[in-house]
């Protein structure tokens, strides 16, 4: 028996496998609607360069352009950005791309920031974001080339060219946060949210 008690549906404005794990792992009984965002062209307008900061934005808009079109429901919008010290990293468009990505990130430590938005009746009632600090063990190209063809098309799937909860585990030396940040959305802090305002039942 699922856990949520809202009066209408719970929603998560995302189609990542991961965070729907997550969400039904935890109980919650929710639909998956596809945020029809631009977000890149939502970022530069912004003219915002912090990374947090524009996770917490595309997560808002997210939450808030699937909440306006579905009136009463709570909406679950998330973005994770990854930064390298000031640079911040996109989804690769190929494979060529991610083994840029990966020569840069391999033997330093770079922020994956997991934020999380929940919109109702178009408005933000909630928000959060997390940070997980990850380090790369250095690579050879061999090695990474290995990588790559292992993971297959998976890696232009995932901000920095790997999914944590597959092959890339094998990427990392060490890892700084919580799981959930991890695989993209702050699961702790939303669940609080859901409770306090009584949408589940544990």
């Amino acid at each position: 028996m699922g856990v949520w008690r809202g009066t209408s549906s719970l929603i998560l404005a995302s189609q990542s496998s991961a965070r729907k794990m997550l969400l039904a792992n935890a109980g919650l009984e929710f639909e998956t609607v596809t945020a029809d965002i631009d977000e890149r062209g939502i970022q530069a307008a912004s003219k915002l360069s912090n990374p947090r900061e524009i996770g917490l934005l595309l997560a808002r808009e997210k939450a808030k352009i699937v909440s306006a079109a579905r009136p009463g429901s709570y909406v679950i919008g998330a973005d994770q950005t990854l930064a390298l010290g000031d640079r911040l990293f996109n989804k690769p468009a190929g494979r060529a791309q991610a083994l840029s990505q990966l020569r840069d990130l391999a033997g330093h430590s770079h922020e994956l920031n997991s934020a999380v938005a929940v919109a109702h009746d178009g408005k933000i009632v909630f928000e959060d974001i997390s940070v997980a600090r990850m380090t790369m063990r250095q690579m050879s190209e061999a090695e990474l080339s290995a990588y790559l063809d292992a993971a297959g098309d998976a890696v232009t799937t995932s901000v920095g060219a790997y999914q944590l909860e597959g092959l890339g585990i094998h990427l990392f030396e060490r890892i700084e946060g919580d799981h959930f940040t991890i695989l993209g959305l702050p699961l702790l802090p939303l669940l609080a949210f859901l409770r306090r305002v009584r949408l589940v039942a544990v």
